[in-house]
């Protein structure tokens, strides 16, 4: 029988979601928990990877196990196990086909900026003190829908094999002392959010002009786009998945 996990975590510590040769991971931690549990070796297929550093608010991972499992239970005792900067939401029943990274239609991230210097934020959002042109921000955003090839803004030497990616979403929006970009797409590239990002800032203190962009993306050149934000205002916020996944009877 197949399970998703519903889980949140602080990336702080953590070399990213998967699992790391010499540093430890979110999937290393959770898998330890469900081993411990289930007094076995488990094993969880995650949503996607996210890089060293980076936050969730929520993703998704699947596990497999021989017979039903009591799921109050199991998300008790996963919550009691694993650190206090790890949460879990839910597990539930799906169907034995269902894949929480290739099933997933969509991911939404948030990246947020601090205009104003915070000491309790500072594992939280980007500060970055010179002043950001939001509407030229907004207008070069709005100019990477409709684009299908985003190779500039993969990291260099990545496994994929297809740049393509469906963007839904590109807007800057201010919230309090705080800009957040708001992306969503089916299927994101590696470190391809924190170039967008970078590149963004560079429209907003006018070393590129919106337009740009398009010779930027045209380009396919990852030296074109801008630098890759660190990677601490970066969140995943929402992974979707069909309701079909539940349909298991």
């Amino acid at each position: 029988m197949r399970y998703f996990i519903e889980l949140s975590y602080n990336g702080k510590a953590y070399h990213g979601w998967q699992i790391q040769p010499n540093a430890i991971s979110v999937q290393e931690v959770v898998e330890q928990a469900l081993s411990t549990i289930f007094r076995k070796d488990m094993s969880i297929v995650g949503a996607g990877r996210t890089d060293s550093g980076v936050h969730s608010k929520q993703i998704f991972a699947h596990f497999d196990i021989e017979s039903q499992i009591d799921v109050n239970e199991t998300i008790y005792k996963l919550n009691a196990l694993v650190p206090k900067d790890i949460a879990i939401f839910n597990v539930f029943r799906v169907n034995n086909e269902a894949h929480a990274r290739f099933n997933a239609t969509a991911r939404s991230y948030v990246y947020k900026i601090s205009t104003k210097k915070d000491a309790f934020n500072t594992d939280f959002a980007y500060y970055f003190k010179p002043k950001l042109d939001v509407v030229a921000m907004n207008k070069a955003a709005e100019l990477l829908i409709g684009f299908k090839d985003f190779e500039c803004f993969s990291k260099s030497k990545t496994d994929v094999f297809t740049y393509n990616c469906d963007l839904r979403v590109a807007e800057w929006k201010l919230v309090g002392n705080e800009l957040h970009f708001y992306i969503t797409a089916d299927r994101f590239l590696r470190n391809m959010v924190r170039a967008i990002v970078g590149t963004l800032i560079n429209v907003g203190i006018g070393k590129l002009q919106p337009k740009d962009i398009i010779n930027i993306l045209a380009s396919k050149s990852r030296a074109e786009a801008g630098y890759s934000v660190p990677a601490h205002g970066l969140y995943l916020t929402e992974v979707v998945y069909p309701k079909s996944i539940k349909n298991y009877e």
